[in-house]
């Protein structure tokens, strides 16, 4: 009988224990959930902006700024639950084989199959496998580039991302020379380059990629139907020249990836720019991310016209509800985060160290 009373007490306690623990892991487990749900709410509110987009909105002010490493780290992290920049930057070639149907990014009812020379030119591993650099330059192309003399400051930086396959040389001054990762639109071959069906759009064509040196060169092929015939023109180009580019072609989820992390930040872009893609994966490998030619308004505050390309005279309308991109919201934010530390955004002149 004694035996029989200890043994129960024994089982008692154990029990006892065993709901003890499981509440306190339970707690813990609200605990983690409830940290993470308020860091995002933070990162959040930090993100979040006001939605008009008027012409007349001031210029960042550069005097003063700071990196803010805890918010560089928190946003890091918050993109690495949507997108890993590493692995997303570019499709590598175990992953396709020629002859495979893949469906396009912003046209899902279409397909494309990939071809033997786009295959030969995907790249064995991530582009940015393993990279790391202390301070990174976006380059847009805005015509608020012109007359700043940026071209030295932004050359100084450990790795330059470049938009659309911009002029450089002819504008150093302002823009610099170096670039590591060059993207570029599949419509350039078309609009710049007549299509390569001249000789002379052949050899310019050819110039600007010999350039690029080692220089990445990214191009979005997978996005709507007809940018395609493009892209095998230029594949095609690449092959029969004998150039020794380092290719890269992003992944298939990428620009939803990046979409959907800026609507969950209250950001409510419809399809993110270049520059917004280039910043948001640049926060995978860059500790400190400095902006230039990053102004979607067509004058200054002073009044003055400003030129949507600093290289052309497209025009563009920014406020245009048929444009696919919400420009003058995309600047606001980055704007934000600009006043925050999370990154430099220059639209002023730059000054001579």
């Amino acid at each position: 009988m004694r035996l029989t009373r200890k043994r129960w007490t024994i089982c008692t306690i154990s029990i006892l224990l065993i709901v003890y623990k499981t509440k306190e892991i339970t707690r813990s487990d609200e605990h983690q959930e409830a940290k993470l749900a308020g860091d995002r709410e933070v990162l959040a509110s930090r993100l979040s902006v006001n939605g008009t987009e008027k012409s007349s909105v001031p210029p960042p002010s550069t005097e003063g700024w700071r990196v803010n490493p805890a918010l560089v780290l928190m946003i890091r992290k918050d993109i690495l639950r949507f997108l890993d920049a590493e692995r997303d930057v570019s499709v590598v070639k175990s992953s396709l084989k020629p002859g495979d149907t893949i469906h396009y990014v912003l046209d899902r009812h279409r397909t494309l199959n990939i071809s033997r020379t786009l295959h030969n030119l995907l790249p064995e591993v991530s582009p940015l496998k393993n990279r790391r650099f202390k301070t990174c330059a976006v380059v847009g192309n805005s015509g608020i580039l012109l007359n700043s003399g940026c071209g030295r400051e932004i050359d100084s930086h450990d790795f330059i991302i470049r938009c659309n396959l911009a002029p450089l040389k002819e504008f150093a001054e302002d823009v610099g020379l170096r670039s590591d990762f060059t993207t570029m639109n599949p419509s350039v071959i078309h609009r710049v380059y007549g299509g390569l069906q001249k000789e002379s759009d052949r050899e310019k064509f050819v110039h600007r990629l010999i350039a690029l040196n080692d220089s990445v060169l990214w191009i979005p092929a997978f996005m709507v139907k007809g940018g395609e015939k493009h892209v095998e023109v230029v594949n095609n180009f690449i092959l029969k020249q004998g150039l020794h580019l380092r290719m890269a072609y992003p992944s298939l989820r990428l620009f939803h990836a990046v979409r959907g992390y800026w609507l969950t930040n209250k950001v409510n872009i419809k399809r993110p720019s270049t520059g917004l893609l280039m910043y948001t994966l640049a926060t995978r490998f860059c500790d400190e991310i400095h902006l230039y030619g990053f102004w979607p308004f067509p004058r200054d505050t002073q009044g003055n016209p400003v030129k949507y390309h600093y290289y052309d005279m497209l025009k563009y309308r920014y406020l245009s509800n048929a444009a696919p991109h919400r420009m003058p919201l995309e600047f606001k934010t980055l704007k934000a985060l600009h006043y925050k530390g999370a990154l430099k955004l220059t639209t002023s002149k730059c000054t001579r160290p």
